[in-house]
């Protein structure tokens, strides 16, 4: 008797699936991307796989500490970016070889952005238009004599690396660094938009943002690694002193990181990790689910799967 091919795929299901359901704990960083990308490995590893899988609040930091420590309380980051978070890559990968990073990244960009309207009316265009007084001036919220500016979330890696850029570029006489929520920051950004005042804010992609507002990413010098010397204060105490930034951003690189004691005690897990493959309109379309229409990531991920089943078939060798 010849079987259908949906009793085909269960049946490789069947056979791929661990004799002991297999057991993971997934950080889940504060930004878009990585709780898109955290529900889909929750998802994936649950209805495809049989195994448990946990999402669990925190920093990069912590997420890399706790795959460090290969106890199983936090066993995977889904969205580790670089080079913005090189320093725990060179720490936990490269040193201690404690953590193992995949081999399909997905592409991103980063750097400051403001709204299309406020960049029309003052003709702003370059990261440097923010030191002129007048744009300084309509992004002054709080009557301190400079303008806002938002470098992104306590936590991230990217905004001590903003936090540089904004003095190297010689902005610091004119404009004020903040850190704060993304929440924070997007709601801003939507008061900007209502209320015609001036924001400006760090910006990435993929991220809901650029499905939400119509906003426009400032230019900044071209990438030189030459000018670009960004140490963390996980490294050194003196990051500030040993840093130097005076161009803009590399292209971002984002790839999913597992404790390397995870391939003996979840070795289904890992190889779907291993070939698990993304792209950034795929990420994106998610994040706006998420950010813009306010919805569960699982809940996001669950629709994706439902819809997209050869793609993640292909991810679990089917």
């Amino acid at each position: 008797m010849k079987l259908k091919p949906t009793l085909i795929a269960a049946a490789l299901v069947a056979v791929a699936a661990p004799a002991q359901a297999e057991s993971v704990i997934i950080g889940n960083p504060n930004w878009g991307s990585a709780q898109a990308v955290a529900g889909l490995i929750k998802v994936v590893v649950e209805t495809k796989i049989g195994g448990k899988a946990d999402l669990v609040p925190g920093t990069n930091a912590n997420i890399f500490a706790g795959m460090d420590r290969g106890k199983g309380e936090i066993d995977i980051h889904p969205d580790v970016w670089l080079p913005n978070q090189e320093n725990f890559v060179n720490l936990y990968v490269k040193n201690k070889k404690s953590v193992v990073l995949s081999k399909n990244p997905y592409a991103g960009r980063s750097g400051f952005c403001v709204t299309r309207d406020f960049s029309k009316k003052y003709n702003i265009t370059s990261i440097f238009d923010l030191t002129r007084p007048e744009v300084a001036k309509a992004t002054d919220l709080d009557g301190n004599g400079k303008g806002e500016l938002w470098i992104g979330a306590p936590g991230w890696a990217s905004t001590n690396t903003n936090e540089i850029k904004v003095r190297d570029y010689g902005l610091l006489t004119f404009m004020d660094p903040f850190r704060a929520e993304e929440s924070v920051s997007l709601a801003r950004v939507g008061d900007s938009i209502r209320k015609k005042q001036g924001f400006a804010f760090y910006c990435y992609s993929p991220h809901a943002i650029w499905s939400m507002f119509d906003i426009v990413r400032l230019k900044e010098p071209k990438y030189d690694p030459k000018k670009y010397t960004m140490v963390q204060p996980k490294v050194s105490a003196d990051w500030k002193k040993k840093s130097k930034i005076t161009t803009g951003d590399a292209p971002r690189s984002m790839r999913v990181a597992f404790s390397k004691t995870l391939i003996k005690r979840a070795p289904t897990v890992v190889a779907f990790l291993r070939n698990m493959k993304l792209d950034t309109a795929t990420v994106s379309a998610m994040v706006f689910e998420i950010g813009a229409k306010r919805r569960n990531p699982v809940d996001v991920a669950k629709e994706w799967v439902a819809k997209n089943g050869k793609r993640v078939d292909s991810w679990l060798g089917l």
